[in-house]
């Protein structure tokens, strides 16, 4: 009963797991706070799920919100030569990409570490962007998983299913994704990992919230609501908690192309600024939304799966499912199942996104992708709760 109990209290808090990224809008709480410590859920989890000591977690932890809070200067820095930039677990630092030498001394100066690449961030985002017009032209064949910028090997990799790879519908469009990349960026890797799908499920009484016949996580509070994933929305679609009592309706939804949602809370509900731990670990409180850089620990919480830790594998990736191509999700290794869909994403305190799809599960294992929540705040002039 102590479960259902903190949901009532933070139906904005994460049935799921959410969190990441991406965009400004009314939600302003871009920049990372100072670190003021990391919960024992947190803590607890990274232990667990990535085998790290209770100490190499917390000093990851540091490293990591140190990493978010120099990315903007240490970007600024590199000026026009600047490839990205993600987090190093093994050295415990910013490494930001560059395509010139002189960049790479005013990079070292703010801190970050710096590593020479041939391509900038924004032949990348170009090269990716086109493959992402192409598949709104001619929609991407099954056999394409997804496509996305890889900032380590500075590419754009198009995943291909190894069954698929010699499909004539999959070779024509690789084809024409490397006929629209003039930075020679496009890389193809096959895979033997089944098709992403989205993560909703038929309704399960006593879950967190259900509506028109399937149950989704819940992302993060907002001021008056709360935002899921586009994928589990109905225009106007009356949505209920985990006692069977209404909640609200869904406000707005899209999908595919993006796969956000947000519904309003009322008759009884109210919003808080709680990631729930599922009694696996404590609950988490949400302060803020700031970015965390490709290589960070990430969490997620789900209501089938509950709660999971992994890593940040990259970002504004486009993953192709069965019912169309989704743009601008972020890439984790986190465990996820059906409906996990709308959970949080969080790293550290700071909201990520809400999932979005993947494949495995967690017994054997898999990959997820997660709407970045600033997106989903900017789009719908949304507040994010925090304290």
């Amino acid at each position: 009963m102590k479960r259902r109990v903190s949901m009532m209290v933070g139906l904005s808090l994460a049935l799921a797991a959410a969190a990441t990224v991406g965009g400004a809008g009314a939600m302003t709480a871009t920049a990372a706070p100072a670190f003021t410590g990391a919960s024992d859920a947190v803590v607890t989890t990274m232990v667990h799920d990535l085998g790290l000591t209770r100490a190499q977690a917390q000093q990851r932890l540091e490293q990591q919100a140190t990493a978010t809070a120099l990315e903007p200067a240490a970007r600024k820095a590199a000026g026009s030569s600047y490839g990205g930039s993600w987090f190093d677990p093994a050295e415990g630092k910013l490494v930001v990409a560059v395509t010139d030498a002189r960049a790479a001394k005013t990079v070292a100066r703010t801190g970050a570490a710096s590593v020479a690449v041939a391509r900038t961030a924004a032949q990348l985002n170009s090269a990716k962007t086109a493959i992402d017009n192409l598949a709104r032209k001619q929609k991407a064949p099954a056999g394409v998983s997804s496509w996305g910028v890889d900032l380590q090997s500075n590419k754009v990799v198009i995943d291909v299913r190894a069954d698929a790879a010699g499909d004539p519908a999959v070779r024509a469009f690789v084809a024409g994704a490397e006929r629209g990349d003039t930075a020679g960026a496009v890389t193809v890797k096959t895979t033997t990992a089944a098709r992403p799908t989205t993560l909703s499920a038929g309704t399960v009484g006593g879950d967190p919230y259900t509506s028109h016949g399937i149950r989704c996580s819940i992302g993060f509070s907002v001021r008056g609501g709360f935002v899921s994933a586009g994928h589990c929305a109905q225009a106007g679609a009356a949505v209920y908690g985990w006692d069977g009592s209404y909640v609200g309706n869904f406000q707005g939804g899209t999908f595919p192309g993006n796969d956000y949602s947000w519904v309003n809370v009322g008759s009884g509900w109210w919003t808080v600024n709680v990631v729930l731990g599922w009694g696996t670990v404590s609950d988490v409180l949400v302060h803020g939304s700031a970015v965390a850089p490709v290589g960070s620990s990430i969490c997620r919480s789900g209501s089938t799966s509950h709660w999971h830790c992994g890593t940040v594998l990259g970002m504004n990736e486009t993953v192709n499912y069965s019912q169309g191509s989704v743009y601008g999700l972020t890439e984790t290794n986190v465990c996820a199942e059906p409906g996990d869909s709308g959970g949080s994403f969080i790293s550290g305190d700071q909201a990520q996104g809400v999932t979005s799809g993947g494949y495995g599960n967690c017994t054997s294992g898999g990959e997820t992708w997660f709407q970045p929540v600033n997106p989903i705040l900017s789009a719908y002039g949304l507040t994010l709760q925090t304290s």
